[in-house]
């Protein structure tokens, strides 16, 4: 348990994946087998069900601090969490109890058909037996919900370089389905449940921002010329009457997507597609807020399938009757994929569409264009190119459109992490709804050091209300906030979501009654 809290302790203080992996790499060594299994599963969503009520613990700590009710409120409110709320204010442990990670998971199983009382002991002989931190951590065990603070990428990799194991294999293994009680820490992170060689995706080949004239590209004919999508981009693997379905970020998708999985299944061949997850309806793709109503579903139900019809449109083929294809040229692999898509037709599954032109210029007016049809831009990629890993300049180029940006104005600020955790830098701003303001977006990124202490100032001096540790704000602030893409949504005040939100530049020179106006603001939306 100790281990476990180090490594909490440390996650949740650093931004930095290196310390972050370091800090995996630690726990790795120190810890037992049934520590690290218990960790996966706490990663992965494996926990055990609530049995003990929060309402019931605040009670409780209340009792033994020996507080007013009204303290304890404050000192959530200047928090922020309960667990951590409860594991301050209590009284400091005498005693020090040395369980593992699983030794106590296993007792806060057992609590189950346990009555009130007995359940009361327990928290209040381990809250007088551990320090602050792991009297948090075990709190937080308790309260069924844990955020460990890190991405799966960077778990995958951490783990990876720990074992020296391919990232891919390892993702294969942690993130599939396995439950506790039926495998082993070793045999699990082994792939010893799975067979990780047939499901193992290649290296994406990534573009870079497009920083030439076109005019210096050359002929545009040497050119395979798309459109940017913004959804989702994968692997699509079918080997051995087997399909795979892998995220950039390296994730194992398949069963979020059962639709492209089950026609997959019935294609001839065996390949690896490089393409892109979107939701298309009536021939139109769809914004990227359609495509999360289907992303990171255990079960997907038949209303989902049909709101949200998906769709792939392939890129790429890496891979061929088992021969690895990177090696060939952009063309040679173009026309695999177009012979593999004649022999297996799917409404499903489509080519990306090559755009031709005769001179660069026409190429202009098209990327303006692209926000039209919900793309993100232009993608050019040479003919000649090999299938890269990673990026190499010169091969593949993104051109994307200027991002989209609306004037709001600071009304919610929050302070951070790590070393910017004494300053406020996670702001919520707000456009006009007729005589009232309704919030807009989140931005987290854009100010320099020295804005983020101006605006720090200004929130010690205007806060008006604090809601745990967010503060309300005089709307006296305006931003320009940039962002890629708008769309409705039911799940917003302002009926709006925006796409990749961030603070484009502080605009001193503007008041709030310069804002925009949701009304205005929906009309982008195409």
């Amino acid at each position: 348990m100790r281990a476990f809290a180090t490594l909490i302790n440390a996650l949740d203080s650093t931004n930095k994946t290196n310390l972050k992996l370091e800090a995996i790499d630690r726990f790795l060594y120190e810890a037992d087998n049934d520590d690290k299994l218990w960790f996966l599963a706490l990663f992965t969503g494996k926990r055990p069900k609530r049995n003990i009520n929060t309402a019931l613990m605040k009670q409780w700590a209340i009792e033994v601090a020996g507080i007013p009710e009204w303290l304890f409120q404050e000192s959530y409110a200047s928090v922020g969490d309960m667990g951590e709320t409860i594991a301050l204010v209590l009284p400091p442990s005498p005693r020090y109890i040395d369980r593992t990670l699983a030794e106590w998971m296993n007792m806060i199983i057992a609590l189950k058909d346990s009555t009130e009382s007995e359940k009361k002991e327990f928290v209040l002989h381990a809250w007088n037996n551990l320090p602050t931190t792991e009297r948090f951590i075990f709190n937080k065990l308790l309260g069924g919900s844990f955020r460990l603070g890190v991405s799966s990428k960077t778990l995958i990799n951490a783990l990876a370089k720990h074992y020296q194991m391919d990232a891919s294999a390892v993702a294969h293994s942690v993130m599939g389905d396995w439950k506790m009680g039926d495998v082993t820490f070793d045999d699990l992170i082994k792939g010893l449940y799975t067979d990780t060689q047939l499901s193992k995706p290649y290296p994406f080949c990534l573009a870079y921002p497009l920083e030439k004239e076109l005019n210096e590209l050359g002929d545009v004919k040497d050119w395979q010329i798309e459109y940017k999508w913004d959804g989702i981009r994968g692997q699509f693997i079918k080997r051995n009457d087997e399909v795979f379905i892998w995220s950039r970020g390296e994730e194992l998708v398949t069963d979020q997507f059962p639709e492209i999985r089950d026609v997959l299944l019935q294609w001839h061949g065996n390949f690896v597609i490089d393409g892109e997850i979107l939701v298309v309806r009536e021939q139109t793709v769809m914004n990227f807020s359609a495509l999360q109503k289907r992303l990171n579903r255990k079960t997907t139900s038949k209303k989902l399938l049909e709101e949200f019809p998906i769709q792939v449109y392939a890129y790429d083929l890496l891979e061929w009757e088992g021969e690895d294809w990177r090696h060939k040229s952009m063309l040679e692999r173009r026309q695999q994929l177009e012979a593999l898509f004649f022999l297996n037709p799917s409404p499903y599954l489509q080519l990306s569409t090559v755009i031709t032109i005769d001179h660069w210029d026409t190429l202009k007016t098209i990327r303006e264009n692209a926000r039209s049809i919900n793309s993100e831009g232009i993608m050019l990629k040479h003919k000649a190119s090999l299938y890269h890993t990673g990026r190499k300049k010169g091969d593949w180029w993104k051109w994307k459109i200027d991002p989209l940006t609306i004037d709001a104005v600071l009304i919610y600020a929050q302070k951070g992490s790590g070393r910017r955790s004494a300053y406020y830098t996670d702001y919520t701003f707000a456009v006009r709804d007729g005589e009232n303001l309704v919030t807009i977006a989140k931005a987290y990124s854009g100010l320099t050091d020295k804005e983020i202490k101006e605006v720090s100032r200004f929130v010690n001096k205007n806060a008006i209300e604090k809601f745990g540790p967010v503060r309300t704000v005089k709307p006296e602030l305006v931003f320009e906030i940039a962002f890629e893409g708008i769309a409705f949504s039911n799940r917003h005040k302002s009926g709006v979501a925006l796409r990749f939100p961030r603070i484009a530049r502080w605009r001193t020179d503007k008041t709030v009654s310069d804002i925009d106006d949701i009304e205005e603001i929906k009309k982008m939306i195409h």
